[in-house]
């Protein structure tokens, strides 16, 4: 790492922490910059506005840490629904997490401000190109039904997030999910994703193992 990505990953951190201490509009530039050192112009030699920044910075914790899920899906060796299933209670293992909650809040509290919105969107599409390129490999190898892998990328997505992460964004519950809840979550998730997208000669068959009941 040279001596500018480790200033902008200075920057980068110092401004995670004061948005989400202060939120977007009691955060400026300049207090950016006082904490993190440098003047003005380095922080826009690096980001082109504050919302550019502040997306960059929400965006790192998730970019970083969906390396890892995102290993589940190098192999097309193995069950699916195993697979699948592994990936999904990674991702919501962290999407669920209390600084994950938070920063979801402010990410959507902030949507509508200068085209933040657009830009999280973006970056979000980006990442989830992984996902789609893996749902399109099992769908040419027939382990999916043909379809479209990107839409299939965001039903399976929404599935997941379905039924632990609305009540945590809106305060009905408090209390990050454990393990077991998670991994319930996920495999309810993947059955039903997979009851949509199994081949057809396999959805006339009864699907394999006992569905788990909610808890």
């Amino acid at each position: 790492m040279n001596k500018s990505d480790i200033k902008r990953q200075a920057i980068l951190d110092t401004a995670y922490r004061l948005f989400r201490a202060q939120g977007f509009a009691r955060t400026s530039i300049a207090k950016v910059t006082a904490h993190a050192g440098g003047s003005k112009a380095t922080i826009y030699r690096h980001f082109s506005s504050k919302e550019a920044l502040f997306v960059e910075c929400m965006m790192l914790a998730l970019e970083n840490y969906m390396s890892g899920p995102l290993e589940h899906l190098d192999t097309l060796d193995g069950d699916l629904e195993d697979v699948l299933r592994n990936f999904g209670t990674s991702v919501l293992n962290f999407l669920c997490s209390p600084e994950q909650v938070e920063v979801r809040r402010l990410i959507i509290a902030e949507a509508a401000r200068s085209g933040t919105g657009k830009l999280f969107f973006d970056k979000i599409t980006a990442l989830r190109l992984r996902l789609s390129s893996f749902l399109a490999a099992c769908m040419e190898r027939g382990m999916l039904r043909h379809g479209n892998p990107d839409l299939a990328a965001d039903q399976l997505g929404a599935l997941l997030e379905a039924e632990l992460l609305e009540p945590l964004l809106l305060h009905v519950r408090d209390a990050a999910p454990d393990a077991k809840e998670t991994s319930l979550a996920a495999q309810r998730a993947i059955v039903a994703f997979l009851r949509a997208y199994a081949p057809a000669v396999l959805r006339t068959k009864p699907v394999r193992g006992r569905i788990p009941q909610r808890v």
